[in-house]
């Protein structure tokens, strides 16, 4: 089975089926051997973007994001300390804060991140898209 760490915008082009996801990363997330998660960082990106305005939602983030997880199988992984601690190593190739923390728990947990942020790739992250 294989392991993926969906980025923030995957997770939302992917629940739109907006045409930007790349093909691959389809594939690799409609695969029902592959488990997809979802970060709570990238809950929280949600959530204050919809607050802010810069993102519209079909509901609430509290309903909208779990109705969507339940609906495509996706899981949350949850932000432990040892993320956190690994951020704190990451040289600053990539400046945004829930970015590096998708790096961080990508690293440790030996995931492959879904995204079309190439700047991921400075980290030696397997990046899939």
């Amino acid at each position: 089975m294989t392991n993926l760490l969906l980025d923030t915008h995957v997770f939302l082009w992917w629940v739109s089926d907006a045409p930007d996801l790349s093909a691959a990363a389809r594939l690799a997330v409609r695969d029902p051997e592959t488990k997809c998660l979802l970060s709570l960082a990238s809950c929280w990106e949600i959530a204050i973007k919809q607050s802010l305005g810069k993102l519209r939602l079909p509901a609430p983030p509290d309903r909208f994001i779990p109705e969507q997880m339940a609906v495509n199988r996706f899981q949350a992984l949850d932000i432990e300390f040892r993320h956190v601690a690994r951020v704190a190593e990451l040289p600053f190739h990539h400046r945004d804060p829930f970015d590096r923390l998708l790096i961080a728990q990508a690293l440790e947990g030996d995931l492959a991140l879904v995204s079309s942020d190439s700047a991921f790739d400075a980290y030696g992250v397997k990046r899939l898209w």
